[in-house]
């Protein structure tokens, strides 16, 4: 996880655009500036970060499955539920899946999980539009490659 730069996905694990699904993985980093003060002397991921995680997975998925075309913009959150704290040095497992695609919106579902155990989940919806710019969709593909997309999908695009 790179909080400083927003990304916080570490790598996709699996990609089944067939099935619709996505699974990744990210370790919450050790130190950040972010866990002085959420909380002081008891650092806690913020459950923002934690939505936007499950955002930016979903996000990944979406964009596989629009062939590298078109960029989703989170739109909503709904019945997002917060479990239990996440804490500095935890590996995160996070799941996406899609439930509609159409009519320029897609929804989706994710789950975050430490240990195998849910954390957090929440259904997610996007707004998908063309990319903005042809080098905005390159640098793109060159993050995808750092994440380790299957190459052959952003290829295709």
């Amino acid at each position: 996880m790179r909080l400083e730069y927003f990304q916080l996905v570490d790598r996709i694990v699996a990609l089944d655009l067939a099935g619709q699904t996505i699974e990744v993985e990210a370790a919450v980093p050790q130190d950040s500036t972010i866990f002085e003060g959420h909380f002081p002397g008891h650092p806690l991921m913020p459950g923002v970060l934690l939505i936007e995680s499950m955002a930016q997975t979903c996000g990944w998925l979406l964009i596989g499955l629009e062939n590298f075309t078109r960029m989703p913009f989170l739109a909503a959150v709904k019945e997002a539920k917060l479990r239990t704290f996440v804490t500095p040095g935890q590996r995160l497992s996070i799941f996406g899946r899609l439930v509609h695609l159409g009519s320029g919106y897609a929804v989706t579902k994710a789950t975050v999980k430490v240990d195998g155990k849910a954390v957090c989940d929440a259904e997610i919806t996007f707004r998908i539009v063309p990319f903005p710019r042809p080098e905005f969709r390159a640098n793109m593909e060159a993050v995808a490659h750092r994440l380790g997309y299957p190459l052959e999908i952003a290829a295709h695009g």
